[in-house]
């Protein structure tokens, strides 16, 4: 039988994953690349936002975090899946998100949740090329207060992401690298 990580990581491969010959593909830091990893393939289906709650919340539960969440739009998806599993395995981590900035309006806030100040979290980052969207909600993190226990991805890119997380004191961690997709 397959695993669930095998299962995630074909559907990863099969909806998700486009690659060309040449750099076509205009990513957010806005350099061009031979592949795109489009995990809103996956994240919208129910099949496969439940093999990543599943996944990760397997990953993240010895952690003890409070809350799970990450930059918006690709990190909220999975932070609600990982939520759903905790509180099926009677250990419910909370959600977060994290905006791209601070609502003008209203309470003004950046990271919205049921959090508080000194909690426990865990950023979620959907694919991780320069480290630059987990960075921001890291930072936004602390300034709410909180304790930011480290980065975890869905998909490396291995274009020094990690390393420049690495850099500010941020452990990261991923499910997959993209080197192993593109076997």
């Amino acid at each position: 039988m397959e695993s669930i990580r095998d299962r995630l990581k074909n559907l990863i491969r099969d909806r998700s994953l486009k690659v060309s010959e040449e750099p076509i593909y205009k990513l957010s830091s806005g350099k061009l690349s031979k592949y795109y990893i489009d995990l809103k393939q996956i994240t919208f289906d129910p099949e496969g936002v439940y093999f990543l709650g599943k996944l990760l919340y397997e990953r993240l539960k010895d952690l003890k975090p409070d809350g799970v969440g990450g930059l918006t739009l690709g990190a909220d998806p999975i932070a609600y899946a990982v939520s759903m599993v905790s509180y099926l395995q009677h250990n419910p981590i909370k959600p977060f998100v994290v905006r791209k900035e601070p609502k003008s309006h209203g309470t003004g806030r950046q990271v919205e949740g049921l959090l508080k100040q000194g909690d426990r979290v865990v950023v979620i980052e959907d694919v991780i090329t320069t480290g630059g969207s987990a960075l921001k909600a890291v930072q936004a993190c602390k300034k709410e207060g909180f304790t930011v226990l480290c980065v975890y991805a869905v998909v490396d890119r291995e274009e020094g992401g990690r390393e420049n997380l690495e850099k500010e004191g941020v452990e990261v961690y991923s499910l997959f690298r993209v080197s192993e997709l593109l076997k």
